[in-house]
């Protein structure tokens, strides 16, 4: 078994503070999926079965790097009652969309190739101008059927109770709405370094965790599913418990 194979096989741990997350209803907050649409559906299933009554919410980034993208989005879109919100990688496909010769390399260095290949869209390492300005049209074809639009009306984040659920963290020194858009799906430099004072906790993804933790004013669900083959559910109960599912 390779380390980081038993990195991620560690148990997921709980603190010990005193202060807990209040949702108004039972959570159930995916972390970042990244194409793997295995994981998705053994998750989903593990989760109707052991927790039918909580609210599935997700944190982003369901696309690049795996195999599934595009099935991926579809199969969050069918799902009812469901909260999706906006990752950082929705935001570089979108901008490929709008914005190939501005923001196209990046994308495609940060797994935007395996993308376009869920999308039968092939483009090849060493990609022109020209080639990466077609493979941006050809996506935005595939796109026009609702899913675009789908994408492009994500929230940033949701609120339920003292629980706030983002991709990534706001600065813990500001009240959380009214923050700069980038917080959210890129992160503030100081939110894994100091814990929030206002009461309210922080659910997030976009920094993989060795393990899920719920610690500190945060509870982070990213366990890398895409790279360990674990994708991790954080169950928020109304009486501030937290128990974790992982795929």
């Amino acid at each position: 078994m390779s380390t980081f194979r038993r990195l991620f096989s560690k148990r997921p741990s709980l603190s010990d503070d005193h202060a807990v997350p209040r949702p108004d209803e039972p959570l159930a907050i995916v972390g970042d999926i990244h194409g793997r649409l295995d994981l998705l559906e053994a998750l989903l299933a593990r989760l109707d079965q052991q927790y039918p009554q909580a609210r599935k919410v997700f944190v982003g980034d369901y696309v690049d790097r795996g195999p599934d993208s595009r099935a991926v989005v579809e199969r969050l879109r069918q799902l009812q009652g469901a909260v999706c919100l906006i990752g950082n990688h929705e935001e570089m496909m979108l901008e490929f969309v709008d914005d190939p010769k501005e923001g196209g390399l990046r994308w495609l260095r940060n797994g935007g190739r395996a993308t376009l290949a869920s999308y039968e869209i092939d483009i090849g390492k060493d990609a022109s101008a020209e080639e990466i300005q077609s493979a941006s049209r050809a996506l935005a074809q595939k796109l026009a059927q609702g899913t675009g639009d789908w994408l492009r009306a994500l929230p940033r984040f949701w609120q339920s109770g003292t629980v706030f659920v983002t991709h990534a963290g706001p600065n813990p020194s500001e009240p959380i709405p009214g923050q700069p858009d980038s917080v959210f799906t890129w992160g503030h430099n100081r939110f894994l370094r100091q814990s929030r004072s206002d009461g309210y906790w922080v659910a997030h993804g976009h920094w993989i965790q060795e393990r899920p933790v719920c610690a500190n004013s945060r509870i982070s669900v990213d366990t890398g599913a895409v790279f360990s083959g674990r994708l991790t559910a954080g169950v928020v109960q109304t009486s501030g418990k937290v128990d974790f599912v992982v795929s």
